[in-house]
Order: structure tokens, then C-alpha cells, then sequence
């Protein structure tokens, strides 16, 4: 007689795969992700044409086939790369990442491991060729935002079930990656969304219909880096793209954490990005309002006082035009950089502990204290064993700094404070030397099975 285990696939696959050692970038080629700061983010596709978000596909449970055929009118006449580029520049962005595929499958570029892309969409354009250009044109790095799953799959849904299209799925995961990696030149980024199967663990009930597990961040389809082969496609990566920096969404521990829609606390050990969208929402949805450039420039200062970077997303319209609302905000945050960038870009989050009212950065023997919350009339902080030698305030009348034995406290009149942010100038005889600290991260990504 057969035995039921023998017919388990999925279970066989998790028993014999032997994850491969995976060496994260040194520190000195991942520096250029640390002085950056800023990123944009952009998530396009055919669901912007439809004008509710990137999961619309799933969340509204439409017909695949007739979704696909979406592709028929994606004409995209106001796509321009050069203008996304500028609008990144523009706002003192130094990288970006494009959504190259969600996932709903559909491919920004010219993919032979599916027809479902735009080459072959009413456009007939390849935009990653597109935006690589445009961003190197710019000076920006290059980002790849990808997605391994793929709604249209059964088994993504149930690979337990449907085997053999699980398979299909993975192979489409692998040959794509490699197109990506070979075929635009030097990628200085790679942000994997999308690691897990069955949404991290669905279920059916007569009584709830479909749902999702409590316990999914902990299910047997959240750690699955042995269907993937994850660690066998990131060394095939590493070779193709030696200096590439990768996440941690793709059942290893990544070069570089992602905080989705959070910020958390100072982590210097480990690079880290917080993602958010600058109108509420990843694809496209008309109406959202848009973050207030106090917003932005608080969520920038949040991030980068904790040694992090803020990738902000922008949802361009199925057409490809950005809302002219976020480009202006875009703009006028980069005004902003451009008078106060020297205290944000190419510094370190530290040497003082953030909190509520804002935290410090530093570079070399100067630190810059920005305060955004002035929640007493006084900041209060220590920095030892180093002589304060000199201050001046970057943007703010009659502020006040006494000092004793590396005690410092600032005063500023409330009249006297900037809106945005209070910046003070500190500096000392000696550089900044700090152990930092090391981040313990909230979240289930980049644990794979058999990873430490």
C-alpha cells in the first residue's frame, strides 16, 4: 500500500534541501546605501489603470483572464522615465526602486519567461530599459523592486495541490531574476517582495470561507527558502552582480533590512530602509491625500537620527504621469535638503539616543542635533569624553547651549524655533567615536528554514 507521505512534495522538498552559505556585502560596498538617506519608491503596473491599489487583482477577486487582457489598453502615453528621474533628484532622492513585476505577474520588461509583459502590452516599451537610463542619466543608483510570486498561479495558492505549477511558478521566479540581472548592467539594488506561499498560510472554514491563520508569520508556508532554493538563486545573483545590495524578503537574512511602514528604534549595526507612500497607498488610487512637508521632513529625520534609510513611494497613474500634488511636495522637500542635506547625507545616525523630540547625526567631529518635537522648553543630552569646542544654529534666532563635562542643553524660544526642524551645529576636538547600537528586528522576514 502507498503511504500518504510519500506523496507530499511540498514536505519532501523542505526535508532534503541543503540551504547553500550566503556572505552578506562587506560594509565598504554598501556604503553608498548608507550616505544616501533618501530613495524613491515606485510601484506601477497594469493595476494603475484601475485605480485601486497594486493587490486589486486578489482583493477584489477579478477573472485573471480578463485582468490580463488589461494589457491591451496599457498604452502608458505619459510614461516618462527622465520625469520620474528629475522629480527624484529634484526632491535630493539618491537611489530608486521600480516594481519591475508584482504580484500579479505582470513585467515591466522584456521577459522570454513569460508573454504576460509590457513589450508585449498596446506600449510595446521596455520601461526597466527606460528607467536604468534615466536614473544613471540622473546619477541615481538602480533599483529593482521583484516580486517570486504570482497570483495567477494555482500554485502559489496551494502547493501542496498543485505541484507541478508550484514548480512552474519557481522556475518563471529564477529565469526572470537572471533576465533582470543580466540584461540592464550594473544593479546597485535588489528589494524582493513576496517570499512566502499561500499568503503565509490560507485556509478555508465552513464558517469563515477563506481566511488567513492566526499563526501565519509562523506557518510552514511563511519559511519557505527551501522551495525557493533562496540562498542557490542569491549566489547566482552575487555572480552576475558582485557589489548588488538585497534585502531580506527572500528567505535570508538580506544585506539590508526593510521596516515596512515603520521606523522602530536606532539600529547602527545593520543597514536598514523604512518604506512608506507619500499618499497613503503603493499603486495608484486617486484622492489620497498627500504628507504635508512637515510630515516628510519629520519621517526623514525620524529614520535618518536612527541610522536608517526612507525609501517614499510614489504610485504614478496607469497612464505613467506622476501626480503634479507629489511632485511639488517632492520639490519642496528637496528645497529643503538642499539648505540642510550637509546634516543628513553621508552622516550616521548617533552618537545620542533619539527619541520623541528628534536625535542627532554625526560626521567625522560634528554632530547635528535636530530637534522636530519640542515637548519641554530644553534638550537635554550627553556626549562624553570630547571637548565642545564650537556651536552655531543652522536656522534658528536666540538659541542658547550650555555645556558641562559633555552634558549639553538647548534652549530655543518658541518664536525663535523652526517649524520643521531645529538644527544646532556641534563641534567637537575629536571625532565621533561610538559603538552604537545592535537592532533586534519585529518581524518574521528573512527567517528561511534551516537559517540561523
Amino acid at each position: 500500500m502507498k503511504k500518504i507521505e510519500e506523496m507530499k512534495s511540498f514536505e519532501q522538498a523542505q526535508k532534503e534541501y541543503v540551504p547553500e552559505e550566503v556572505h552578506r556585502l562587506d560594509e565598504s560596498s554598501m556604503q553608498w546605501f548608507r550616505d544616501a538617506k533618501f530613495g524613491m519608491f515606485i510601484h506601477w503596473g497594469l493595476y494603475s489603470m484601475l485605480g485601486k491599489g497594486e493587490w486589486v487583482l486578489f482583493s477584489e477577486r477579478l477573472n485573471v483572464k480578463k485582468y490580463e487582457k488589461l494589457s491591451e489598453e496599457f498604452a502608458a502615453c505619459r510614461f516618462d522615465a527622465r520625469a520620474w528621474a528629475r522629480a527624484a533628484k529634484d526632491a535630493g532622492m539618491k537611489y530608486m526602486v521600480l516594481t519591475t513585476r508584482h504580484h500579479d505577474g505582470f513585467c515591466l520588461f522584456d521577459s522570454r519567461s513569460s508573454s504576460f509583459n509590457a513589450m508585449n502590452s498596446a506600449a510595446h516599451r521596455d520601461f526597466v530599459k527606460e528607467y536604468v537610463e534615466a536614473c544613471r542619466e540622473e546619477g541615481l543608483k538602480v533599483g529593482f523592486y521583484y516580486s517570486p510570486l504570482d497570483w495567477r498561479f494555482p500554485g502559489y495558492f496551494f502547493p501542496d495541490l498543485y505541484w507541478e505549477n508550484a514548480l512552474e511558478l519557481k522556475k518563471q521566479c529564477h529565469d526572470q531574476l537572471m533576465e533582470l540581472m543580466t540584461n540592464y548592467g550594473k544593479i546597485d539594488l535588489l528589494w524582493f517582495d513576496g517570499e512566502w506561499l499561500a499568503l503565509g498560510g490560507i485556509d478555508w472554514s465552513s464558517e469563515q470561507g477563506w481566511f488567513r491563520r492566526p499563526e501565519w508569520a509562523v506557518s510552514e508556508y511563511m519559511k519557505v527558502n527551501y522551495f525557493w532554493e533562496s540562498e542557490k538563486i542569491i549566489n547566482e545573483i552575487r555572480r552576475l552582480q558582485p557589489d548588488i545590495m538585497i534585502n531580506n524578503r527572500f528567505g535570508w537574512e538580506g544585506d539590508f533590512h526593510v521596516r515596512e511602514r515603520r521606523i522602530d528604534d536606532i539600529r547602527t549595526d545593520k543597514p536598514w530602509d523604512s518604506n512608506d507612500c507619500i499618499a497613503d497607498s503603493w499603486g495608484y488610487i486617486p484622492g489620497r491625500p498627500v504628507l504635508s512637508l512637515r510630515e516628510l521632513v519629520h519621517n526623514l529625520i525620524s529614520i535618518v537620527v536612527r541610522d536608517g534609510n526612507y525609501l517614499l513611494n510614489v504610485g504614478p497613474t496607469g497612464d505613467g504621469d506622476m501626480e503634479p500634488e507629489q511632485v511639488e511636495r517632492l520639490r519642496q522637500l528637496g528645497d529643503w535638503l538642499q539648505k540642510y542635506g550637509d546634516t543628513v547625507y553621508k552622516t550616521r545616525g548617533g552618537p545620542v539616543i533619539p527619541g520623541s523630540w528628534g536625535g542627532t547625526t554625526y560626521r567625522k567631529n560634528r554632530v547635528y542635533v535636530h530637534i522636530i518635537e519640542w515637548q519641554q522648553d530644553t534638550v537635554k543630552f550627553t556626549i562624553p569624553d570630547n571637548e565642545l569646542v564650537s556651536w552655531r544654529s543652522l536656522n534658528a534666532r536666540d538659541a542658547e547651549l550650555t555645556e558641562d563635562g559633555g552634558n549639553i542643553e538647548i534652549r530655543v524660544p518658541i518664536a525663535s524655533r523652526d517649524m520643521l526642524d531645529t538644527i544646532i551645529e556641534l563641534e567637537f576636538k575629536e571625532e565621533i567615536h561610538w559603538d552604537g547600537v545592535e537592532g533586534k528586528e519585529n518581524d518574521v522576514y528573512g527567517l528561511g528554514d534551516g537559517l540561523k
